[in-house]
């Protein structure tokens, strides 16, 4: 009865913290007159003091330091420190630029064909054997991106941005062992320059201080949403097991295709194909988790 009350609990943090994606991924909206480099600034500005506050109150600190530690000892570690940044960064970006340039279709592509990338790269990075569900999960996205590439003759940048740099991303954190919210917290604290001279250069928030705290209002509700999000998916993964938090995935790409559904975008008759293939696959994979689950409970 625990077991299930707590899967109940990581469930709901989880879906919580990817309506809360979602939800930000639309704030842009009332953003329109930031653009997209002053609004990423502003997230990673706001947002790190609050995940700083959220990491010491559930007692995460001690994997900050030992991140400091290794930067102390190990001679190049630093050099990954700042290619994490680097690629969190762009996507960090990118989420909060993509819906008001009108490629939050293309972001949620990119977000539904990660999976499947992920998968290769488990295959080919690290050796993983692929089981007849992912085999058949990646022959029906490469039957969606050859649709789409022979629509256009290539993936949408912001798609590709997204489904091939979190794979890399990913694969850095798991191969310098730092997959944890520590290495959020570094990754956030490295591109605090960044994001400061993006606010300072752009300065739109910073001019219109003196007239109006509306903005100010509206540019704290983003850093406010966004780390609400990274606290809610932090506190669902230790009540999940990998299996259902891989399920879960699934649930942020969905509601970000709403989001850009209601800001206006649509998808073309040609196009279709592709995102049909894509979710077939994103189907496969589900019933993979869910037939996984289903194993482990007659266990």
């Amino acid at each position: 009865m625990q077991t299930r009350t707590n899967t109940t609990v990581g469930v709901t943090l989880n879906v919580i913290a990817s309506a809360l994606f979602a939800l930000m991924f639309a704030y842009t909206s009332l953003l329109k007159d930031l653009e997209g480099l002053e609004i990423y600034g502003w997230r990673i500005f706001l947002t790190f003091p609050l995940l700083t506050l959220f990491i010491l109150i559930q007692g995460y600190w001690p994997q900050v330091v030992i991140i400091y530690q290794r930067l102390r000892n190990e001679r190049h570690f630093w050099l990954t420190r700042l290619a994490s940044s680097f690629l969190v960064g762009i996507q960090l970006w990118l989420f909060m630029w993509a819906p008001g340039n009108g490629y939050g279709l293309a972001v949620s592509l990119g977000y539904f064909i990660m999976p499947i990338t992920m998968v290769v790269v488990g295959r080919f990075a690290f050796k993983d054997k692929m089981s007849r569900f992912q085999q058949l999960a990646c022959l029906f996205a490469v039957v969606g991106v050859a649709n789409q590439l022979a629509i256009s003759q290539t993936l949408s940048w912001p798609t590709l941005v997204v489904c091939l740099g979190y794979p890399v991303y990913f694969w850095l954190r798991y191969k310098t062992d730092t997959n944890n919210i520590g290495c959020i917290w570094f990754d956030m604290m490295l591109s605090l320059p960044v994001s400061l001279y993006f606010i300072f250069h752009s300065g739109h928030v910073l001019s219109e201080l003196p007239m109006s705290f509306d903005l100010l209002w509206v540019v704290a509700g983003l850093g406010i949403i966004s780390a609400l999000a990274l606290a809610f998916q932090s506190l669902s993964a230790p009540h999940l097991n990998l299996s259902l938090f891989g399920l879960l995935v699934y649930v942020e790409p969905v509601l970000l295709l709403v989001v850009a559904y209601l800001l206006g975008e649509t998808i073309s008759p040609k196009e279709w194909p592709t995102y049909i293939a894509i979710w077939l696959a994103v189907v496969v994979l589900m019933l993979e988790g869910a037939r996984s689950l289903k194993r482990a409970k007659h266990k």
